[in-house]
């Protein structure tokens, strides 16, 4: 379930929510908050279309004597619905929360606050986590994958003991990596152990190369070892 305290809900706090944020998306130079969070461009296709559909509709919500109808506001929070989807489907905030390049303004305008940064135990872990992680990929096409972990405990997808996710690292291209430290990976992170990884869909026919492992927000010196390198042809 998408952290509730992240993204509004409310029509009046949920408009300059995605204001802001599409257009802080757009900003960097030479490049942009959006490349250096690591999102891919089929994100912020989506955020941008969001918000022209919902520009359309906010001007007549707030003319509460002529224009406002029960169609306009139950449209817009069709759309505030559709935003809490996709960020739960696609990890769109986690993804924000943890790139390598996210820093305090980037938390404070998206609203990153809590969800996979908050403390889920009193108790500090002293070791780090041995356990790989043992992942079946299942296409879906159109450049998505439907993703599924496990540790050798279990019998159903879960995340593994200190860890508070999982962590893959991917690269999309003809050569392979030689590690997951190796330049041009892109890292993503899951609080779910089972959820659906969406890549650009111009990917398809390319090669994804990707790593998984165990990893908790909080304490990352602890994250488990990476598992072996998986290699797929996108459809």
């Amino acid at each position: 379930m998408s952290d509730r305290s992240r993204m509004p809900r409310g029509i009046g706090d949920f408009n300059p929510y995605l204001n802001n944020t599409c257009n802080y998306l757009k900003e960097g130079t030479p490049t942009t908050n959006a490349v250096r969070l690591g999102l891919l461009d089929s994100d912020t296709t989506y955020w941008n279309g969001l918000l022209t559909k919902w520009n359309e509709l906010y001007p007549q919500y707030t003319d509460k004597v002529y224009l406002r109808t029960t169609d306009i506001r139950n449209q817009l929070l069709n759309l505030i619905n559709e935003a809490v989807d996709f960020d739960q489907r696609n990890n769109f905030l986690n993804r924000i929360a943890s790139s390598p390049n996210v820093n305090v303004t980037d938390l404070g305008i998206f609203n990153i606050r809590k969800g996979i940064f908050q403390k889920t135990s009193r108790s500090i872990p002293q070791r780090p986590i041995q356990e790989p992680v043992t992942v079946t990929l299942q296409q879906l096409g159109g450049g998505a994958f439907s993703v599924k972990c496990y540790s050798s405990t279990g019998l159903r997808p879960s995340i593994y003991g200190d860890a508070n996710c999982v962590q893959c690292a991917y690269l999309i291209g003809d050569t392979a990596p030689v590690s997951p430290n190796a330049p041009g990976l892109t890292f993503n992170l899951s609080t779910k152990s089972t959820f659906v990884l969406s890549l650009d869909p111009g990917s398809q026919a390319k090669n994804l190369y990707i790593y998984f492992r165990w990893y908790n927000t909080k304490h990352p010196e602890i994250a488990g070892p990476w598992c072996n390198l998986q290699t797929f042809v996108i459809i």
